[in-house]
């Protein structure tokens, strides 16, 4: 099979161009379940749904409670205390009191997008019309009134507001 249409030549030896062995090139298909098992399964996936664990997990109660990223690390400790018993009271606070660098583009990305839903701005304008540029002022005269909340990696979680915090 040539590009020039040279076709004419016959193979080397007798043997076919492909080898003729169809099993070869088929994986064996997998073999069914048994009957035990596919009748108890309908009923383990019952099971699984009404004791609150999701069997697609190994059911083992790695089911996320809520939308906060620690909550599957820590769900087997501490789970007698709720959500606000888990606050470290203000006086009480042992991380830094400086925004990083991606507080600060939270803040102000959060607080520019406000800004650009027509809130109320908490500054005089002075002519400025850039939602962002409004945001970093607001951020330099301590005016934001968001609060950054930090999870600490034992689930319990520090508040601080952007007046607190030092740029």
């Amino acid at each position: 099979m040539s590009d020039y249409g040279d076709d004419d030549h016959e193979p080397l030896n007798d043997e076919p161009a492909f080898d003729d062995d169809v099993d070869e090139y088929y994986e064996p298909e997998p073999e069914p379940a048994d009957e035990d098992e596919a009748a108890r399964a309908p009923e383990q996936e019952g099971e699984a749904a009404d004791s609150g664990e999701d069997h697609r997990n190994g059911g083992a109660g790695n089911v996320v409670v809520s939308g906060d990223p620690n909550a599957a690390a820590n769900s087997g400790r501490g789970s007698d205390k709720s959500h606000k018993d888990k606050k470290i009271p203000n006086d009480q606070r042992t991380t830094t009191p400086f925004m990083t660098k991606y507080e600060k583009a939270r803040i102000l990305g959060t607080r520019a997008l406000q800004i650009s839903m027509n809130a109320p701005v908490l500054v005089d304008l002075e002519g400025e019309t850039d939602p962002l540029q409004i945001a970093i002022k607001e951020l330099r005269e301590k005016k934001i009134p968001l609060i950054v909340r930090r999870y600490l990696p034992d689930g319990y979680y520090e508040d601080w507001t952007c007046e607190e915090l030092l740029q």
